[in-house]
């Protein structure tokens, strides 16, 4: 079966290197292709005795008997896949396709050999970091899903466009995937969601469009980044059940309330990125369970209703941004009593009121509260415009919830309820 699967990989071999040939007087090219450590031949294929060696007329150049010998025959299967690749790309400002010669295909830039999984002696392309390469491409369908043995591919910051593949499902080993800042359109890649090993999927800044499968936020991922594409989706309550470690929603067309479950499953995140996009509704009592967060930004949605207590719970907090939605009411005094709070931004809202900690923050330049509705303060709405907004109301479910802190710690626990609300 070995000498079988080698010959049928010399025959592509040659057809390749002779495609488009139209000189006859060009060399022969002669390749040699190895059949892994250990392998043997029975003395009674003498027909096949390997190495083998074919001769072939090759294309664009005159050197003579040039013998390609792979490490492995793994290495020699994807060789006409690398070269095929190589020869659509339209752009290379760094020359990196320049190492991409000879049978040496772990010495090849960006290209990484390891140890399969399934045969620990064999040698294979287990890794690709392209990040940063500028390479143009029009796909990486037959490139990608062609490498049978891949774990880890980064290829961020090039200009590759067209979709994926849905036969990315068959790399059975690939946990890793980030094609960020590239040039990709289409729908959503469904073919991830048929990929269990799948960890790490980084797909920003690039075009793909429509909706996402809610699926995707209970695959087994530890990251998760669609920020900056165009998608849409109303946040599923099932993103409650995710154990996400880093997700990015932000830039997109992610529509519908917050649901209250988002925050459980937040937990651990350090930054949660939902600006950009078309949220609506009200802000949860919960999000003051994100008690690891940094960064938490919500800015140019359509949420309306009042700043819950409980972001006082939030102590890593340094970051806050609501600005650019519908909020109103007062400013929390706790919020702006969060002790490694550096910027808090409440601009181009409908707020009424801050207190004196506030506006300690506002003399600080901590806290943007211009274009809103508070009479002593200036760079505020017009009256006819805040009247405008007041004249219809909005209202949030189960309003007492706002005052209510889910860390008893606070020095302003004792002024709202202690049971928690219901569901």
């Amino acid at each position: 079966m070995q000498t079988m699967s080698s010959i049928s990989y010399i025959l592509l071999l040659c057809l390749i290197s002779t495609t488009n040939a139209r000189d006859p007087t060009r060399e022969a090219l002669e390749v040699t292709i190895g059949i892994g450590n250990g392998s043997k031949v029975s003395k009674s294929s003498k027909a096949c005795n390997l190495p083998l060696k074919l001769s072939c007329q090759l294309p664009g150049t005159h050197l003579a008997n040039q013998v390609f010998k792979f490490a492995d025959q793994r290495l020699g299967l994807i060789y006409p896949v690398i070269q095929k690749f190589k020869s659509l790309i339209t752009s290379d400002p760094l020359g990196i396709t320049q190492t991409w010669v000879g049978s040496d295909i772990c010495s090849y830039k960006g290209f990484y050999c390891d140890n399969p999984p399934d045969n620990k002696s064999a040698i294979a392309v287990a890794s690709i970091d392209f990040n940063g390469f500028q390479l143009s491409a029009p796909s990486l369908d037959g490139f990608l899903d062609q490498l049978p043995d891949i774990a880890l591919f980064h290829a961020n910051s090039n200009n590759f466009s067209g979709s994926l593949s849905s036969n990315i499902a068959k790399l059975r080993y690939l946990y890793e995937l980030d094609i960020s800042n590239n040039r990709f359109s289409g729908p959503f890649p469904d073919a991830v969601l048929n990929m269990p090993g799948l960890t790490f999927l980084d797909i920003r800044f690039n075009f793909f469009t429509g909706s996402v499968p809610s699926q995707i936020f209970t695959q087994n991922l530890d990251a998760l980044f669609l920020n900056n594409n165009d998608l849409m989706i109303q946040l599923p309550d099932n993103i409650g059940y995710t154990h996400i470690f880093y997700l990015t929603l932000a830039n997109n067309k992610f529509n519908g309330p917050l649901p209250r479950t988002i925050f459980k499953a937040f937990t651990s995140l350090a930054e949660v990125l939902l600006l950009n996009d078309q949220l609506t509704g009200c802000i949860p009592y919960e999000i003051g369970l994100l008690k690891e967060a940094v960064v938490f930004d919500a800015g140019n949605n359509q949420l309306t209703g009042h700043l819950p207590f409980s972001l006082a719970c939030l102590e890593n907090l340094e970051q806050l941004n609501f600005a650019g939605n519908l909020l109103y009411g007062a400013v929390p005094e706790v919020v702006c009593e969060l002790g490694k709070l550096v910027n808090l931004s409440l601009s181009d809202n409908y707020f009424i009121h801050v207190g004196p900690l506030c506006r300690i923050l506002i003399e600080r330049g901590a806290l943007d509260v211009r274009n809103n509705c508070i009479p002593d303060l200036p760079f505020q709405r017009s009256v006819e415009d805040c009247a405008n907004f007041f004249a219809h109301p909005r209202f949030c479910p189960r309003m007492w919830s706002y005052n209510y802190i889910l860390c008893h710690h606070f020095p302003y626990t004792s002024l709202i309820p202690e049971v928690a609300p219901s569901p």
